[in-house]
């Protein structure tokens, strides 16, 4: 893989994966400028199938973001991605997604309008950020958790503006949840603000709402304060 040839590389190579690298976020940022509407990224598990609660659920966000105006992203896999394609195609909506190089390649989902494939996890997250008014962040594993406390990251060191991040599934969610609030609040790892950070709900309409409302009151002009010592 790209990211592990870069680490063992030989003496005098860097100047050229430096320059992958910045091919790689100039082909990102340049497909993400061709998207002309807003955007929601979706996140989730590619293990999932159609008979699912969160599959059915993501068709539904999928689809009521499009009909609201909205390009859906995701990672272009199985499971709550395809179906979230699934749904922003049936809305009439663009559906994009952003793959990634695996040693065992993910295949695409059969819903995409756009889809572009990365070599390295930073850029694609970098995408993934740059396209997005919000982020919907369903049922997952590793890579889930992944995007969903970068994202609560950016967000809390001002790194990002302060976009959406709604976690979908209140039954799913409510272990990491109780664990948030202890040991890491009542511990003070983070502070009682950072809990605002996050909309919980197992509600379609209600995701597809957090975003589009905070889109259109233009409620993350302004960056989060970035005064958290234990995130500098």
């Amino acid at each position: 893989m790209e990211d592990r040839r870069i680490l063992e590389a030989e003496e005098h190579t860097e100047h050229l994966h430096v320059k992958r690298i910045a091919d790689e976020f100039l082909q990102g940022f340049e497909t993400v400028a061709q998207i002309a509407t807003p955007a929601v990224t979706i996140f989730g598990s590619a293990r999932v199938r159609e008979d699912h609660p969160a599959y059915k659920a993501a068709v539904e966000t999928g689809r009521g973001f499009a009909e609201a105006g909205f390009t859906v992203v995701t990672g272009v896999g199985p499971g709550v991605m395809e179906a979230a394609n699934r749904g922003a195609k049936e809305g009439g909506g663009l559906s994009v997604g952003f793959n990634i190089e695996l040693p065992h390649e993910q295949g695409s989902n059969p819903y995409l309008d756009v889809n572009l494939t990365f070599r390295h996890f930073y850029v694609r997250k970098t995408m993934f950020v740059k396209a997005a008014e919000g982020f919907v962040i369903f049922p997952g594993g590793f890579g889930t958790l992944d995007e969903f406390f970068e994202a609560l990251t950016l967000i809390q060191t001002g790194k990002v503006l302060h976009f959406p991040v709604v976690l979908f599934d209140r039954e799913y969610w409510k272990g990491l949840l109780a664990w948030i609030r202890e040991p890491l609040l009542a511990q003070g790892m983070i502070s009682a603000e950072d809990l605002d950070l996050l909309v919980v709900t197992d509600k379609p309409a209600e995701a597809v709402a957090a975003v589009v409302t905070c889109y259109e009151r233009r409620c993350a002009d302004l960056p989060a304060a970035s005064a958290k010592a234990d995130a500098q």
